[in-house]
């Protein structure tokens, strides 16, 4: 392989002409655009622990009154990245999201693809497009681009959730705004979408007159993805991946356009090399406890607990139970890759 120029070899008045023009050689920093074998990456192996945050984010229930933080998130940034850039990943923001009894997250609709996923309480609700959805723990709720959704509680005690959003991808497009709107109308007989996709292969009759929704399927109830884990489990081998993908129950496609979720179940004591791939990740636990080994950097898990993995990364992931399971909700950019033709997984 040649050795580039560097932009010293240049002579200085060559480089102001440049300059003056708005032009950038590009030799200089080739390798640094397009590094030979794989990416160039400042996203780093993180992990928020759970127990940490959850105080923190408490105190902020206490410290700022929800008119005036219209969402009350703390935002899990990355290192690697810049905090003050509000990133997980390249393309994937995380927040942790309070909301206390009695509050009411305003209407509004946003350009990010959005999804809430259930981490502790019960009372919380979404509206979504005037459907109202329950939350309880280990839901994945659908918030996509452009359709209305609020926040609701009508509980005793705090609910969290954990925000996935492509903000960082719609930002940096410069395409990334909302609008608020008058609180909904609910229309529906409560989680409506969820009972009218009740069993796999069956659809509600009168889907088959219309063309397919973009988001038929707005809430996905962990207790019916943990028994079909559980179910799945019993057809893999030890070491072979027991994870199922939510799809668009309609077309079997990723249920959003840029963002991937799945759940994956670690039998006691079962370790699993994960496919390196070219998508970067987020992990969330569920349930359970272990470690993950991302790029030869061990990092321990426990309940709640989220880790961000960057893109082709070399990851390992253990259950250090030797009596009960563990369950991670993952989140990847696998479906923004496989649109711009650059998806892929390597065996090595």
């Amino acid at each position: 392989m040649s050795e580039l120029g560097t932009i010293d070899e240049l002579p200085e008045e060559y480089v102001s002409s440049l300059t003056d023009l708005n032009l950038v050689p590009l030799w200089p920093s080739l390798r640094a655009l397009l590094p030979y074998a794989k990416p160039a990456r400042q996203t780093q192996p993180t992990i928020w622990k759970y127990n940490d945050t959850r105080p923190l984010l408490l105190q902020a229930g206490d410290l700022t009154p929800i008119e005036k933080a219209e969402r009350r998130v703390l935002v899990l940034a990355n290192p690697g990245l810049g905090l003050e850039n509000v990133q997980a990943t390249p393309t994937i923001y995380l927040g942790l999201q309070l909301i206390k009894p009695g509050e009411t997250a305003p209407n509004h609709k946003h350009t990010p693809s959005a999804i809430r996923f259930v981490v502790e309480g019960e009372g919380g609700y979404t509206v979504v497009n005037g459907e109202k959805l329950p939350m309880e723990k280990g839901d994945l709720i659908l918030t996509p681009p452009g359709l209305w959704h609020e926040h609701g509680h009508e509980g005793t005690d705090p609910v969290i959730w954990l925000d996935a959003l492509d903000l960082p991808l719609i930002y940096n497009i410069e395409a990334s705004y909302c609008l608020e709107g008058d609180s909904q109308q609910v229309s529906n007989k409560p989680d409506g979408s969820q009972t009218r996709f009740r069993r796999s292969g069956l659809l509600a009759y009168e889907t088959m007159d219309r063309a397919t929704a973009d988001f038929p399927l707005a809430r996905y109830p962990w207790k019916e993805v943990r028994t079909s884990l559980e179910s799945y489990a019993l057809d893999r081998d030890m070491g072979e991946a027991v994870q199922l993908a939510y799809v668009n129950p309609e077309t079997g496609r990723e249920c959003l356009p840029t963002l991937g979720f799945s759940a994956l179940m670690l039998r006691p004591d079962e370790e699993l090399n994960i496919t390196r791939r070219s998508a970067s990740s987020v992990f969330h636990v569920i349930e359970g406890a272990g470690c993950a080994t991302i790029d030869g950097e061990t990092l321990s898990f426990t309940e709640s607990d989220t880790l961000a993995i960057p893109t082709h990364a070399d990851v390992t992931v253990k259950n250090t139970s030797s009596d009960t399971p563990a369950f991670i909700f993952v989140v990847d950019d696998a479906p923004l890759q496989r649109k711009l033709g650059i998806y892929e997984e390597f065996n090595d």
